[in-house]
C-alpha cells in the first residue's frame, strides 16, 4: 500500500507513534481520518484535530469484543455471529459512538486467519460508505451500551495451549481461534522435559473416547483424548520444523507416545 500510494503522488507518514506527527496533522487540517488495525490509543489532544475525527474500523459488534483480539475471543467463546464496526474513538478503549456495522456468521470451521479475511473484505467496504456518509451528513453516531462491553485481551502463549482435560468443543474453538497465529500448542512426553509441538485444526469424533491427552493410532488417524471425545489431529509441526501429516509425524519419533499434556 506504501508503494501504491506513492506510485499515485500520495505522501505517506509512517511515524512509530502518532504523537510523532501532532504538527504535522495540524497543518494538514484533515476532514478525517480512517483507522485499521492501528493498536496504539490516540491522544485526547489530538482527538479534535480532524473536524470528523477519527473513524476506526473493528473486528467485532461492538460493545462486544473490544481490545486487540476480538476475531480470536469470537471464535474461542464459540459465538455463532460477529461482525465489523466503524466508530468515532474517543479517549477510552474501542468505546466511542457507532457510525456502522455489518453482521458476518462464523462457520464452524473456520479459523481466525479465515475469519479476519472475510471481515477485511466486509468492513472495508462498511469503511468506505460510512465515510461517504459522514461527507453527505446523513449518518448518526450511537452512543454504546457500556454496561454490555467484553473485552478481548491481547493473545498470550499461555492462552494458545491446548488443555486436553477440557471438552472436546472448548479444544476444537481454541485450535481454531489460534490459527494462524499465534499458533496452539501442547507438550509430547517424550524425553526428560518433553517437547513442545504445533497443533493445526482438528477434527471432533464422537465415536472415539480417549482419556484426556492419550494418542491412539486407529486405521492410520491419531486420536487425541480430551474431557469428552477424542479429537483426530491432522497436521503437526514439531518445535523448528513445517507442518506435516499426524501419522507422519507421529511415525518418525520412533518411541512410544504416551500423552500429550
Amino acid at each position: 500500500m506504501h508503494e501504491l500510494a506513492l506510485s499515485q503522488g500520495i505522501d505517506v507518514l509512517h511515524p512509530a507513534s502518532v504523537r510523532d506527527i501532532d504538527s504535522v496533522l495540524r497543518e494538514l487540517q484533515p476532514d478525517v481520518i480512517p483507522v485499521v488495525a492501528y493498536g496504539q490509543l490516540i491522544p485526547e489532544s489530538m482527538l479534535s484535530v480532524p473536524e470528523q475525527g477519527w473513524i476506526n474500523l473493528h473486528f467485532s459488534l461492538l460493545p462486544q469484543w473490544r481490545g486487540a483480539a476480538p476475531v480470536q475471543h469470537s471464535i474461542w467463546h464459540g459465538d455463532s455471529i460477529t461482525g465489523a464496526t466503524t466508530f468515532r474513538i474517543d479517549k477510552g478503549m474501542d468505546s466511542g459512538p457507532v457510525l456502522g456495522q455489518v453482521t458476518h456468521a462464523i462457520d464452524p470451521r473456520d479459523t481466525s486467519g479465515v475469519l479476519l479475511d472475510s471481515l477485511a473484505d466486509s468492513g472495508s467496504l462498511l469503511l468506505r460508505q460510512t465515510l461517504d456518509a459522514l461527507e453527505a451528513g446523513v449518518i448518526r453516531a450511537i452512543p454504546q451500551q457500556h454496561d454490555l462491553a467484553t473485552y478481548a485481551p491481547k493473545i498470550s502463549k499461555a492462552d494458545s495451549r491446548i488443555d486436553w482435560r477440557s471438552p472436546a468443543i472448548e479444544i476444537d474453538r481454541r485450535i481454531r481461534a489460534m490459527t494462524p497465529a499465534p499458533g496452539a500448542w501442547t507438550m509430547i512426553d517424550i524425553g526428560e522435559d518433553g517437547a513442545s509441538v504445533s497443533i493445526a485444526p482438528a477434527l471432533i469424533d464422537r465415536d472415539v473416547v480417549l482419556e484426556p491427552g492419550v494418542i491412539s493410532v486407529v486405521d492410520k488417524r491419531v486420536f487425541v483424548g480430551s474431557a469428552t471425545y477424542a479429537l483426530e489431529l491432522t497436521q503437526v509441526k514439531p518445535a523448528g520444523k513445517k507442518f506435516m501429516d499426524a501419522t507422519d509425524w507421529l511415525r518418525g519419533l520412533r518411541t512410544e507416545v504416551v500423552r500429550l499434556f
